[in-house]
């Protein structure tokens, strides 16, 4: 299982660029890219458990938006002010424990079932309509093996 986020959705990939060193680093950006990258990289993972005959199953679960000190030095820190649009960690990490023990497809994104997935009880829900790009998920993969050595 990875853990993803809702900020992926707002997340852009630069596959020339993805440890930003020819861009001005960004610390959301980084932060909705890395999650963006986090759910395609988990489609390609579970495409080739898949074609590979295995019954392992790649999952992406999010928390929806806990209250946590991760988001405190941030200018997102005004948002655990906000209590009908977080919820505390125990809550937060039900869609892990979900995706974790129950029985769901591969690729399956499980968040809370609130609004926008803020907050709420585990559901099976779509990721981002870019998240889901299989040849994306390809270059990625590609990218990323060039990137660390491994092979592709």
């Amino acid at each position: 299982m990875t853990v993803g986020s809702q900020l992926h959705r707002f997340g852009k990939l630069d596959l020339a660029d993805l440890d930003w060193r020819t861009r001005k680093y960004n610390g959301l950006a980084g932060y909705e890219s890395s999650k963006l990258a986090v759910v395609l990289f988990s489609l390609e993972l579970q495409r080739r458990l898949t074609e590979a005959g295995s019954a392992v199953r790649s999952i992406i679960a999010h928390p929806g938006v806990a209250r946590t000190g991760l988001v405190d030095h941030s200018p997102l820190g005004v948002i655990n002010r906000m209590p009908f649009l977080v919820q505390d960690v125990e809550r937060g990490a039900l869609p892990l424990l979900y995706a974790a023990t129950q029985d769901v497809a591969g690729n399956a994104y499980v968040g809370p079932d609130g609004l926008f997935s803020f907050t709420g009880y585990p559901l099976v829900r779509k990721p981002s309509r870019a998240a889901q790009n299989p040849a994306t998920a390809k270059a990625l993969w590609q990218a990323t093996a060039a990137l660390t050595g491994a092979p592709s």
